[in-house]
């Protein structure tokens, strides 16, 4: 959230919804961060004409990404050359890996966009920085470097095993 947000609590919204809705219209960006107790997470209520202005911006820079990323080979190692800037954890990945984590996010961004979702690509960054985790750790990296012969059929799940 930014803070140009302005805040309230969920009993605020509850008990004070015109306060509530003016808060909202009032705020410079159009958004509400609303507070909820406990272990609950809280919520951001937002104006209709402001979540379809996020979304094209999203899909806007999405689709000039993915431009930029399909005119050319060069493009594509600038990228690769300042991923550590925005994901300071790809410095442990192998350069082939940075570069396979640079084209499957940008082809996962296309295909989220167009399904209107943000869970994949935050999936997908979440399952890289695992693997960059355990490039992080030298003695995780050998155990799992190790060959350890097939070990036969995994039973499904649920299955008697003997």
């Amino acid at each position: 959230m930014s803070a140009a947000a302005s805040e309230i609590n969920f009993s605020d919204l509850s008990n004070k919804p015109a306060d509530s809705v003016r808060k909202l219209q009032e705020s410079p960006s159009r958004t509400l961060l609303v507070h909820r107790r406990g272990d609950e997470e809280d919520l951001v209520l937002t104006t209709a004409g402001r979540a379809r202005e996020v979304r094209e911006v999203v899909s806007t820079t999405t689709a000039l990404f993915v431009a930029l990323m399909q005119h050319s080979e060069s493009v594509r190692d600038l990228v690769t050359d300042v991923m550590p800037t925005a994901f300071p954890w790809v410095r442990f990945l192998p350069r082939e890996d940075m570069r396979a984590f640079v084209v499957e996010l940008v082809e996962t961004l296309e295909a989220a966009d167009s399904l209107g979702t943000p869970a994949p690509v935050t999936q997908l960054i979440d399952q890289w920085r695992h693997t960059a985790e355990v490039h992080a750790d030298p003695r995780l990296l050998a155990v799992l470097k190790q060959d350890g012969g097939d070990l036969g059929d995994v039973p499904a799940p649920g299955a008697a095993t003997a």
